[in-house]
């Protein structure tokens, strides 16, 4: 099969709203930093504190919008001051707000978030609002992007709609779960990293029960791409990474944003990766999520033999 055969927005309905809907998390990260992540029972002195707009879900409708795609979110918030600050954000980012609800009496998500002087994280998300994101109705978009830190109800519910309309379904299938056949078998692609594959069963499994493309993210090792019995790399590009909170967000929301466009796969990749790479050199989830106008330099300075960035 030809990636753009199933994986592609190559004639897009000029009539429809948005190039990419977004389903999913909406959460105030808590950043702590510190030389070195703790080990269980074990305590360490932080070095800086910072309050953050994230969420898988957030994180990924800023990185399409950035990259220039006509962008909707459905989600949830609670009634409180933070979610009134992700609000603010997402509209800062020109994104679509009318399927965002906020939920009286339910705390937006948070996530708790310690990150090492070497740029690795820790992450626990305590899902709030998150828990009553419904999916009964969507925005016409070429591609449906979710993930899961939302019901898994929701989001079949979601591509069941968006196969209906013709949009190409993307997932990242974060936290990792046990997912239904019937959810991977409306999945066009399926977006792990490399330790999140593994819980799941391996690609084989997933293509097995039903997802046409898997993309297996593998951080500074670059990504691999699984499809019709063919595995192609695509390699990172270096950086000296300064924290790696959001990167595979940046790579979901690029590489939506990229396919609605009408790339076909492998350049929507190589796209994603080049913006995802970016995101690592800066610190927080969407602060560091970059513009379309500065993934284009960064990808224009590799191939001029600029070297800045790299280790």
């Amino acid at each position: 099969m030809h990636p753009t055969a199933t994986t592609s927005a190559e004639t897009p309905d000029p009539n429809l709203p948005f190039d990419v809907c977004v389903v999913g998390s909406s959460n105030l990260d808590l950043v702590a930093t510190a030389a070195v992540l703790p080990l269980p029972g074990e305590t360490v002195l932080g070095h800086g504190y910072a309050e953050h707009p994230g969420g898988k879900g957030l994180n990924q409708a800023v990185a399409a919008a950035r990259a220039g795609a006509r962008t909707a979110f459905v989600s949830a918030v609670g009634d409180d001051e933070a979610g009134s600050r992700l609000l603010a954000i997402m509209e800062l980012d020109g994104i679509d707000i009318s399927g965002v609800v906020r939920t009286p009496g339910v705390p937006t998500g948070r996530a708790l978030i310690g990150v090492s002087d070497a740029g690795e994280n820790s992450i626990i998300v305590v899902p709030g609002a998150n828990a009553m994101v419904v999916a009964t109705s969507l925005p016409g978009a070429r591609v449906v992007l979710a993930q899961l830190e939302v019901p898994v109800a929701e989001v079949r519910r979601a591509f069941e709609v968006a196969r209906a309309s013709g949009a190409v379904t993307v997932l990242n299938p974060a936290p990792a779960q046990q997912l239904p056949a019937a959810l991977l078998e409306l999945c066009d692609v399926v977006v792990p990293n490399e330790h999140e594959v593994e819980l799941l069963g391996g690609v084989e499994a997933l293509q097995a029960l039903g997802a046409r493309a898997v993309v297996v993210t593998q951080g500074s090792s670059g990504a691999t791409l699984h499809q019709n019995g063919t595995t192609t790399h695509i390699a990172a590009f270096a950086v000296i990474p300064v924290d790696t909170t959001g990167a595979g967000d940046t790579f979901c929301g690029w590489l939506s944003a990229r396919i609605a466009a009408g790339d076909e796969l492998l350049d929507a990749l190589r796209s994603a990766s080049a913006a995802a790479a970016l995101s690592t050199t800066r610190a927080g989830a969407v602060p560091s999520i970059p513009t379309a106008g500065e993934v284009a330099a960064f990808a224009a300075d590799r191939s001029t033999g600029g070297h800045h960035l790299d280790r």
